[in-house]
């Protein structure tokens, strides 16, 4: 898959830690283009990173996006991952190709996640469901689909690591089962040869290494690359940060963290901001930051 500029340069934005300048330069695009389906499926994916945001917090030692209520903005991002679905579905009628099958099944898993975050299971599971569905035959049409393996990847992984009470649940929902190894390899695929998912792919992969393996050097080994490439971006600084915490390492976290309370003030991109307030990330995360740095001087000593 070869990107246009003003995607490439959109998606470059949105993970170096401003997503709502990468929705702007998206919103441009989306106005000469407005069937395909691409810009608005990069755009959700920069929504689900606002959202991801707002959930972020410190739990167990851990930070991460644990629960979320409903909130009024998550209208407009169901609306827009409908409109993704339905664009892919209309463009498959005309060209039924990888892309527009993979197209389907990113927008199918955004849905997944927030309802996954909402604690709305059984809407969270159709919709996983249906992504899988898109992700397999993305892969049928075309098996070096990359970003379509880190897709099913993340289906396979996280069905099967769901708690024995959610498995049960899945039986009756009619939920296919998953495979923790091999959804990892796949999604190691994606890490390595993804287009669109490629740093989403890398960032999942790492906390899934650390939150359901407790592999915190293979995490951090994952998730390095992240803030040498993005060293703006504040929730990957946090996920660094914290993995040296949990490998005892408090001086090296203290630097991730005080490079997020370092961080510059975002200029509002043309316009407006999208879905709530430009700076609202941003002063959430140098919360967790400050918490974190708090925390950290009750450590004893450093591990090499």
């Amino acid at each position: 898959m070869q990107l246009p500029s003003e995607t490439a340069q959109a998606i470059e934005k949105i993970y170096g830690g401003d997503p709502d300048s990468g929705i702007a330069l998206l919103h441009t695009y989306e106005a000469a283009r407005p069937g395909d389906p691409l810009p608005y499926t990069i755009e959700a994916e920069a929504r689900w990173w606002k959202i991801y945001c707002d959930a972020d917090e410190i739990k167990l030692g851990m930070i991460d996006s644990q629960k979320r209520r409903k909130k009024p903005e998550d209208d407009s991002y169901f609306a827009l991952a409908d409109h993704v679905v339905a664009l892919a579905q209309a463009a498959i009628v005309q060209h039924d190709t990888s892309e527009n099958h993979l197209y389907a099944g990113i927008g199918y898993a955004l849905k997944t996640r927030l309802y996954g975050l909402r604690s709305e299971y059984r809407n969270a599971a159709t919709n996983g469901v249906a992504s899988r569905t898109e992700f397999l035959r993305a892969l049928e049409l075309d098996p070096s689909n990359a970003d379509a393996s880190a897709g099913i990847g993340f289906y396979n992984y996280y069905v099967a690591t769901l708690s024995p009470i959610v498995k049960v649940l899945s039986i009756f929902l009619g939920i296919p089962a998953g495979n923790k190894e091999g959804g990892t390899k796949q999604v190691q695929v994606g890490v390595e040869h993804g287009v669109l998912l490629a740093t989403d792919a890398r960032f999942y992969q790492a906390r899934n290494f650390r939150t359901y393996e407790q592999e915190y050097g293979e995490a951090l080994a994952v998730a390095e690359p992240l803030v040498s490439r993005y060293p703006q971006n504040p929730i990957f600084l946090l996920l660094v940060g914290n993995l040296n915490v949990e490998l005892g390492r408090k001086a090296k976290a203290a630097e991730y963290f005080n490079s997020v309370l370092n961080l510059p003030a975002l200029a509002p991109p043309p316009g407006g901001c999208s879905g709530g307030d430009c700076f609202a990330c941003s002063a959430h995360l140098r919360i967790l930051a400050r918490t974190f740095l708090d925390s950290i001087h009750t450590k004893k000593s450093d591990r090499p």
